[in-house]
Parts: structure tokens; C-alpha cells; sequence
């Protein structure tokens, strides 16, 4: 048993508790045995830890790709159909899957040193991403993605090979399930609607989450309301809303969209920084949370974003949401970092990550509190305790990160992975595809 103690802890349960003298025990499977305060706690053997600063869950980031990291800062002026037709593919096409699992293991250590312990991804070459992943010590769920027109595989070929993989090896494998496999279709408008379909029959067989980009922009949105009433209309048409279903972005959805969200459980993963950078505009996030709709905080690509901070993402989204409600208290602090942890696990349909709770994954998060945004101290208020956290620290008080209960970050490096050497190998690989696409 090991022994966590901090001055305080932020449970992210449903009310987003504030713990004083916590304790966090974490037993030989790697999942949490006991989170309460130190008074009530019981007697252990084993190893303690003494923090100086806040402990938290890991955070659950529900959109991103990583291996993007490759193309970080390309066509960053562009909107979206152009960014990706004219900067992302014709890079994306000549990347191998030594390249990805390159981008893909920058991208993990990236975000584990901001605090995120899970990721959801949606990217090609799958096998290179799970090793990423299980090298960085990370958490992952890894939609493969598939699209139609590529000159390599057809979509009823990728969708196959997915089936294939998840038949072998489970829904969850590696060392305390840190890999979850996905269907990753891309979109409705780069699919036909017979491949979702089958999509999403194949993923309801095996018990598999769909994972999608959805309404994203003003022109995907008015192509399809003119045949099927709205893209989520489409998907719950199609059957994809009888299963598990995370949806990216939906920036351009109606009241009816977001009662179709809440009447099916459908996780949606909210990207504002992504969506702002690319001017798709602005998730109804206070409609979605007032319907009970389960929803997340994605980072999107490290080249649509282009960083990858869950609580930067977390204090964006809040600050949208009230400017565009005019509502100063639309998304409260707790309520944001809630987005971040447990709804994130929420929208995944995951209930062994996003909190400290008994029996839950011990990924954990150390936040140190020697920085100006503590000035005031640990003994304030809970509220204001929070709010320094959200509003003024985010992640760059982020120390140390466990993952299920093992060491991945210590005094803000990585530690299991060579950060100066991956971000070298990810420079060689840019580099190559930069001559590569102009020599084209």
C-alpha cells in the first residue's frame, strides 16, 4: 500500500469536494483503496508520501492527436476545410508509423506533464500510438480512425482491421488497462453514410466506443440539415446514438440536437481553443450541461490548438461560456475542472478514472503551491482555493504524476521517457516531411 498526504485534495466527485489534510491510499492493483482526510484514515504499511500541495485525478482529455505533433504551427491561419486539404493531408499521407509513434510519444509526454493521464484518440496506425502510450506511462483510448478515398485501404477495410484487433486483444489490455480501442470514424462528410452504419453495428457487437468529429463547422452543419435535419439527427438514424458514442466539437447544434444528446448519453468532447484557433465558432456549452448532456474538455490536435493543456482548455471554456451568455456565473471554477476530470470520464462512459474515489485508477496529479497564483495561501476558503487553481495556476504548478499509482512525472520531468530525445526525433521527422511535401 502506498501512502499519498497532501494540505489538500480535490476529489472531482459531483460536488467537486475540497478535502483538508487528505490522504490518498493506493494498494498493489494500482487503483485507490481509501481518499478521505488524514483523521479518518485508516492505519497502513507501507510506504508515505508527504506533498506540499494539492493533489487532484489525472485529467481526461476526450479529443485530441497527438502524433500531430509533427505538424504543429502548419496552416495556422487557414479555416478548417483548407487547413486540413491543403496543410494536413498532403503531410498526414507521407507519415510512416515510425513517424506517428514519434508525434504520438511527444504528444503523451506532453500532456502527462500538464496532468493529463488519459487521452482519446483518433489517428492512424494504432500499434504505434499503444506503444507511445504504454512507454510515456500514459493512459489512452485509441479510436483507429477511418476514411473514405484513401489510396491504401478502403473504409470497410480499416473498420474490419479494427474489429479484428479488439477481438484479439479486448476492449482494455497493457498493464492496468491503459489501452482502450475505439472506432474512430472521421465525420459524416468524409464517410458515406453505409460506413457509419456499419461502423457503428460493428462497435455496438463488441461493446466499443465511437468517437467522431461532429458539427464542426457552418458548412458541414448546412450540408447535412438539408437531407437529414442535423448531423446528430443523422447519427441517431443511422444507429450510432444505440451505442457508445463520443462526439468532437458540435459547435453548430440546435435545441433539438442537444435533447437527442441527453435522450441517448451521448459523450460530446468540447474543443474551444481548437474551434476558436480555427474560427468554427462556439459550442452551446451551458445548454448542453443544463440538458445533463455528459460532456468533456478535447485539446484537439497540437496543430489545431496548438497546445496541449487540458486546464488551459478548461479555463477557456469557461471564460466562452460566460461572455456568451453574459452570465458571470454560467461555468463556475468547480465546474470547469469538472469538465477537465469527471465529466471527461463521464463522456467516455468511464467510471474508473476522473476522481479520486475508492476503487477508481490512482492516476493522480501533484499541483505545488510555492507560486504567486497561491499567494493567499492553502487556508482560504474552498471556493477560493479552487478558483486559484482554475483562474490563475493551471497546469504550470503541475510536479509530479502517478498512473496508477506508479511515478510518471517527478519535480516536472518525465520519467520514463527521454523528453529532449523525443522532441529531437519529432524535429527530424518535421523536417523530412516539410522536403517530402514541397518537393511534390
Amino acid at each position: 500500500m502506498q501512502r499519498f498526504r497532501a494540505p489538500a485534495a480535490l476529489l472531482c466527485d459531483e460536488a467537486c469536494t475540497v478535502v483538508r489534510d487528505a490522504v490518498v491510499d493506493v494498494g498493489g492493483d494500482g487503483r485507490i483503496a481509501y481518499v478521505g482526510p488524514y483523521s479518518s484514515a485508516p492505519a497502513v504499511e507501507g510506504p508515505e508520501r508527504m506533498l506540499s500541495g494539492i493533489l487532484l485525478p489525472g485529467l481526461v482529455n476526450t479529443h485530441a492527436h497527438s502524433a500531430m505533433t509533427l505538424l504543429r504551427g502548419v496552416g495556422g491561419d487557414l479555416p478548417l476545410d483548407r487547413w486540413l486539404r491543403e496543410a494536413m493531408f498532403p503531410a498526414e499521407v507521407r507519415m510512416t508509423a515510425h513517424d506517428i509513434f514519434d508525434g504520438t510519444l511527444l504528444g503523451a509526454v506532453e500532456m502527462l506533464l500538464h496532468g493529463i493521464t488519459t487521452s482519446t484518440e483518433m489517428y492512424f496506425e494504432v500499434d504505434a500510438q499503444a506503444e507511445a502510450f504504454l512507454q510515456a506511462g500514459a493512459r489512452a483510448v485509441l479510436a483507429g480512425v477511418v476514411m473514405d478515398g484513401l489510396p491504401s485501404k478502403t473504409w470497410q477495410e480499416m473498420t474490419d482491421g479494427i474489429g479484428r484487433v479488439i477481438d484479439e486483444r479486448g476492449l482494455r489490455y497493457g498493464d492496468h488497462e491503459r489501452i482502450e480501442l475505439a472506432y474512430g470514424p472521421h465525420s459524416s462528410y468524409l464517410l458515406p453514410s453505409e460506413a457509419l452504419s456499419e461502423i457503428g453495428a460493428q462497435a455496438r457487437r463488441r461493446g466499443a466506443l465511437v468517437h467522431l468529429h461532429t458539427a464542426e463547422t457552418i458548412g458541414e452543419d448546412a450540408a447535412i440539415r438539408t437531407t437529414h435535419g442535423s448531423v446528430p439527427r443523422l447519427l441517431e438514424t443511422l444507429g450510432l446514438t444505440a451505442g457508445r458514442l463520443l462526439v468532437a466539437h458540435s459547435v453548430h447544434v440546435d435545441a433539438d440536437d442537444i435533447a437527442l444528446y441527453a435522450r441517448h448519453s451521448v459523450g460530446v468532447a468540447h474543443c474551444p481553443s481548437s474551434n476558436a484557433k480555427l474560427a468554427s465558432g462556439v459550442m452551446p456549452l451551458v445548454d448542453m450541461l443544463q440538458a445533463g448532456v455528459p460532456v468533456g474538455l478535447g485539446t484537439d490536435g497540437p496543430a489545431s490548438n496548438d497546445s496541449l493543456d487540458l486546464l488551459a482548455e478548461a479555463r477557456t471554456a469557461a471564460l466562452f461560456a460566460r461572455s456568451s451568455s453574459l452570465n458571470a456565473a454560467a461555468v463556475t471554477a468547480r465546474q470547469a475542472l469538472l469538465l477537465a476530470t469527471r465529466g471527461g470520464a463521464a463522456a467516455l462512459g468511464r467510471s474508473d478514472i476522473g476522481a479520486l474515489e475508492a476503487g477508481r485508477w490512482a492516476d493522480l496529479v501533484h499541483v505545488a503551491v510555492d507560486s504567486p497564483a497561491f499567494a493567499t495561501g492553502l487556508e482560504v476558503p474552498d471556493e477560493q482555493l479552487v478558483a486559484n487553481l482554475l483562474w490563475a495556476a493551471g497546469s504550470r504548478g503541475v510536479t509530479d504524476v502517478w498512473v496508477a499509482g506508479r511515478v510518471v512525472v517527478s519535480d516536472g520531468e518525465a520519467v520514463l521517457t527521454n523528453r529532449r530525445k523525443a522532441q529531437a526525433q519529432v524535429g527530424e521527422a518535421a523536417a523530412r516531411l516539410r522536403r517530402d511535401v514541397a518537393a511534390d
